[in-house]
C-alpha cells in the first residue's frame, strides 16, 4: 500500500515536472492585414500669409514722426485716406571750421558776382538808353533825307543788340542771386523743427490699399533712410499657407494635392497645392544642418468662417497628399521588421509564427501597402520581440 501511494506520488512529481518544462505559448499582440484606402502624406511646419502685402517706405531721408491716434497692428486703414505715417524732411548737419570759412568766402564772392552783375545791368541800360535816342534822331533825319538808309538801319540795330544784351545781363543776375542764396542755405546751422501742424512741415503717408495694418516697422520716432520700410499692410481674409518642404519630398508633390491643415489650436483645415516652386534654396535646420527646400503655397478650400481666427505669420502643420489610393492591401508598418535585405513580418497560422517575406510599395507614418506574400485577413504579429522566432508557439494577449 505504501508503495503504490510513493510510484503515485513520484509519478505527480514527474508530471509537474513536465508541465513546467514544456514551453509555454508566447503572448502577443495581432493585426489583420485589410484592404482600404491608404494615403502617404509629407508632414511639416509652414506658416500663413497674406497672399498681397503692401510695404510703405519711406519717400525721403528724414525723420518719422508720431501721429495722432497713434498706429497698432490690426487697425484697419482704407486707401488713399488712412494716414498712417508722416515724415519731415532732416535739418541741415553742423559743419566743420574749415568748411565754414570756405563758405564764407564763396558767399563773399557770390555777392560780389551779384554786384558785378548788377553794374553790368546799369553799364547796359545806359548804352540802350542812348541807342534809343540816337535812334530817334536817325528817323527824324532820314524823314528829311539829310541821312542814308544804311545809317538808320544801323541805328536800329545797335538798339536791339543792346536790348537783348541787357535781357542777358539781368538773367546774368538771377543766376548770380540764385548761387548767393544757395551758400547762404549752405552756411545755416541746423533749426528748430517745425511742428506737425505747420503745413510747410511733413509729409503725410497715406495707405496703399484698403485693409489692416499687418506689421508696425518703424515704432519709435527717429531718422531713417530713404526706400527704409515703415508699414506692412494687407487683407487678412486674403489668406495661404506657405510651406518650405524639403526638395526629396516636393518632387512627389503636384500643383492640385489635397492638404490637411492643423497645429494651429483650432480644427483641421482642408486645403489644396496652388503652387511649387521650380527652384530651391538653402536652409539651415535648427540642428545647424543644411537642407535644401522648395517653397510650397497652398490655398483654403474650407470657407474663412473654418480659420477666420488664422492671422499673418501664424504657425501651422500641413500634411500634403503626396500618393494615395482606394482600395490596396496594407498592413501596420509595426509588424514590419528586416530580413537581410528584405522586408518580412511573424504570420500567425494554427497559433504558431511563420515568418514571411513581403515585398512593400508605399509607406506612411502608420501603414505599409502590400504588394506580394500577404492576402487580407492573414494574422500577423505586432512589434515582434526577440522571443518570437520561425515556428514558435504564440497566443494572442488579452488587452481587457
Amino acid at each position: 500500500m505504501k508503495r503504490s501511494v510513493g510510484v503515485a506520488l513520484l509519478g505527480l512529481v514527474a508530471v509537474a515536472a513536465v508541465w513546467f518544462a514544456w514551453p509555454q505559448p508566447i503572448p502577443v499582440d495581432l493585426a489583420t492585414v485589410t484592404k482600404g484606402p491608404m494615403e502617404v502624406t509629407v508632414d511639416d511646419e509652414a506658416k500663413t500669409q497674406v497672399r498681397h502685402v503692401y510695404t510703405v517706405s519711406a519717400p525721403i531721408t528724414g525723420k518719422v514722426l508720431r501721429i495722432s491716434p497713434p498706429r497698432h497692428v490690426g487697425d484697419e486703414v482704407t486707401v488713399d485716406d488712412t494716414v498712417v505715417a508722416v515724415m519731415q524732411p532732416t535739418a541741415p548737419s553742423f559743419h566743420d571750421a574749415r568748411t565754414h570759412e570756405e563758405l564764407q568766402a564763396a558767399l563773399s564772392a557770390a555777392e560780389a558776382a551779384v554786384t558785378l552783375a548788377e553794374a553790368e545791368v546799369k553799364r547796359i541800360a545806359a548804352v540802350l538808353a542812348y541807342s534809343r535816342t540816337e535812334l530817334q534822331r536817325a528817323e527824324k533825319l532820314a524823314r528829311t533825307g539829310a541821312i542814308s538808309q544804311v545809317a538808320l538801319d544801323k541805328a536800329r540795330f545797335d538798339v536791339e543788340t543792346n536790348e537783348a544784351a541787357l535781357a542777358s545781363a539781368k538773367a546774368q543776375v538771377e543766376v548770380r542771386s540764385n548761387e548767393q542764396a544757395m551758400i547762404s542755405a549752405r552756411l545755416g546751422q541746423p533749426y528748430d523743427a517745425l511742428t506737425e501742424s505747420d503745413p510747410a512741415c511733413c509729409i503725410q503717408l497715406r495707405a496703399p490699399v484698403t485693409g489692416r495694418i499687418l506689421k508696425i516697422i518703424q515704432e519709435s520716432e527717429g531718422l531713417v533712410q530713404a526706400g527704409a520700410p515703415l508699414v506692412e499692410i494687407g487683407d487678412p481674409l486674403d489668406l495661404r499657407v506657405v510651406a518650405d518642404l524639403l526638395s526629396t519630398d516636393a518632387v512627389h508633390i503636384k500643383p492640385g494635392a489635397s492638404v490637411h491643415i492643423d497645429g494651429w489650436g483650432g480644427p483641421s483645415i482642408e486645403g489644396k497645392v496652388t503652387r511649387v516652386d521650380p527652384a530651391g534654396f538653402l536652409k539651415v535646420s535648427a540642428l545647424g544642418i543644411e537642407e535644401q527646400r522648395v517653397r510650397t503655397e497652398i490655398d483654403f478650400v474650407d470657407p474663412p468662417e473654418v480659420w477666420s481666427q488664422l492671422g499673418h505669420d501664424y504657425r501651422v502643420i500641413v500634411h500634403v497628399t503626396s500618393w494615395r489610393e482606394e482600395n490596396t492591401l496594407t498592413v501596420p508598418v509595426a509588424t514590419l521588421f528586416r530580413q537581410g535585405d528584405d522586408w518580412a513580418v511573424f504570420i500567425v497560422e494554427n497559433g504558431r509564427a511563420h515568418t514571411t517575406v513581403v515585398k512593400i510599395g508605399q509607406r506612411n507614418n502608420r501603414m505599409a501597402q502590400v504588394e506580394s506574400g500577404l492576402s487580407a485577413g492573414d494574422r500577423v504579429v505586432l512589434h515582434p520581440s526577440d522571443r518570437v522566432a520561425d515556428d514558435v508557439t504564440v497566443t494572442e494577449r488579452d488587452i481587457r
